[in-house]
């Protein structure tokens, strides 16, 4: 009889461990005819049976038992070897990609990223706007597509849903206010009941199209009637109209330390407080550089976003 190739023994112990052909191909990342052949294919090299194949699953034989046994005796050793050949004492290293939103880049992210990084100078981040998380149930077994092909691994986001196949925190929540141009002689220049500015100022809003945001409802639905001066789409193409003095706009709280030249005009609106999320792929947080930069980076946003909160000086991050 040939040798068993441990790859072999790798699909018989994800069967064994997810009971079906369809957990053990998401598991592997692998089509289930593929792991359907290479059951078949080892059980005829063993000549034994190795699962009862029921409606419920895949129930293991008593010689399948004898060998997830040994699989996973030898997934432990293989591991060990790893652990042993890299050094317990190597420095977390490798590529990691996060997505979010300008904003968030421009006001919450940099001084936390720089921390880390400093802390961690193995891992390389890269930030890109608006990418998709990875799906690593629709990678190759042998990890064939590589990092320059995925689209991200973490996301940080500020949305009122996420979805339901990533996992995550919320970091805290992100209120807004209506902002006007300090000293601005046509504008209000003190907290004004939201009603009255509605009425009587004129606004900065975004596209008249827009509707996949909160923000995006919320001013369809409440600035039908109020005087538009400009639409633009995003909060920092707000805040730069905000600074011609051409009307009032809504603004994430965190963007007051970078424009000390805005002052709010209303108090924070219920309707608009969102939490910002830190989100990756189940497969993914576990891994040593995504459950650093989650921990590192996600506590760092959301001290941030207390301290917004609470009217606290901003004080550097530790190692900036």
């Amino acid at each position: 009889m040939a040798q068993v190739d441990w790859s072999d023994l790798r699909y018989a112990l994800a069967i064994g461990t997810g009971g079906s052909l369809a957990a053990a191909a998401r598991r592997l990342g692998v089509n289930h005819t593929t792991v359907l052949r290479r059951l078949d294919a080892l059980e005829q090299q063993l000549g034994a049976r190795l699962f009862e194949r029921h409606r419920t699953g895949y129930q293991p034989t008593e010689a399948g038992q004898l060998v997830l046994e040994q699989a996973r005796r030898m997934a432990d050793q293989a591991d060990e070897i790893e652990r042993r050949v890299m050094g317990r004492d190597r420095e977390p290293s490798g590529q990691l990609r996060v997505t979010t939103a300008f904003v968030v880049m421009e006001h919450l992210l940099p001084a936390p990223l720089a921390s880390f990084a400093r802390h961690y100078p193995g891992i390389e981040v890269e930030v890109t706007e608006n990418a998709f998380l990875i799906d690593l149930a629709r990678r190759s077994a042998d990890s064939a597509r590589s990092w320059s092909q995925r689209e991200a691994d973490v996301a940080v986001r500020i949305s009122a849903q996420v979805a339901d196949h990533l996992v995550g925190r919320p970091l805290g929540p992100a209120r807004c206010r209506v902002y006007a141009l300090r000293g601005a002689p046509d504008l209000p220049q003190t907290v004004t009941p939201l009603h009255v500015l509605l009425k009587e100022a004129p606004w900065v809003a975004f596209e008249h199209d827009a509707q996949s945001r909160v923000y995006d409802r919320w001013m369809r639905q409440h600035l039908a009637e109020a005087s538009i001066r400009v639409r633009v789409d995003i909060f920092n193409a707000v805040a730069a109209m905000l600074h011609t003095g051409i009307g009032v706009g809504i603004l994430p709280t965190f963007m007051e330390d970078r424009h000390p030249s805005l002052i709010p005009v209303s108090d924070p609106i219920p309707e608009l407080e969102v939490p910002v999320w830190m989100l990756t792929h189940p497969d993914l947080r576990d891994t040593t550089r995504v459950r650093l930069f989650m921990r590192h980076v996600g506590d760092a946003i959301s001290e941030r976003l207390r301290r917004g909160e609470s009217g606290e000086a901003e004080t550097p991050p530790e190692g900036a």
